[in-house]
């Protein structure tokens, strides 16, 4: 039984975004943006392997890389609390974790829909900065009381996202610096 007992209720200690967790996240968003936007180099190369794919193939080579992003951030985040609650020995999935996930969900599914709606609407160049401002809107609504430093991320999301709505061909950047700065939010907050 862990000494502190408060930790069993507190769900912001079940699924954390600190450490090796963070720098996972990080990495999976730097990847997924390095794949989508050598994707679309290829795709504008006549020779190339993905120039012969129509842009709908790509639109949805793009989404299934989204969406392992999303799956592999999300197992991270679930395997990362169950070992922190093995350690203390208590349930990942109390009640308040369940509340949590539930609204993490929700946001995603939120985030996700907005997106789809974007680019069925033709407004390509708003994906970047609405999924960058969206995602800090979820790092900051997800926050704990304890760990003030994730404003960081979450100001470092709004910013690239303003900054993407003023140059749009800056998206395959800005996601590389968030993944960048989960990386170093991994390492320095551990």
């Amino acid at each position: 039984m862990p000494k502190n007992t408060y930790l069993h209720d507190n769900h912001e200690v079940n699924l954390i975004l600190k450490g090796v967790t963070s720098i996972l996240i990080g990495i999976y968003l730097f990847c997924g943006a390095y794949l989508i936007k050598s994707i679309l180099n290829g795709f504008l190369i006549d020779d190339h392997l993905t120039g012969m794919f129509s842009a709908e193939i790509i639109e949805y080579v793009a989404l299934g890389i989204l969406l392992l992003v999303f799956v592999f951030s999300s197992l991270a985040l679930v395997f990362a609390g169950r070992r922190i609650a093995k350690r203390h020995k208590f349930k990942l999935w109390n009640a308040k974790t369940k509340k949590t996930a539930l609204r993490y969900l929700l946001l995603i599914a939120f985030l996700a829909a907005m997106l789809i709606f974007l680019m069925n609407a033709g407004l390509i160049d708003l994906i970047t900065p609405t999924f960058l401002v969206a995602y800090g809107l979820i790092l900051y609504l997800l926050r704990d009381h304890y760990r003030k430093k994730r404003f960081f991320l979450s100001g470092l999301a709004f910013a690239l996202g303003a900054l993407c709505y003023f140059i749009p061909g800056y998206w395959s950047s800005a996601v590389s610096i968030l993944g960048i700065a989960h990386v170093a939010y991994g390492i320095v907050v551990n």
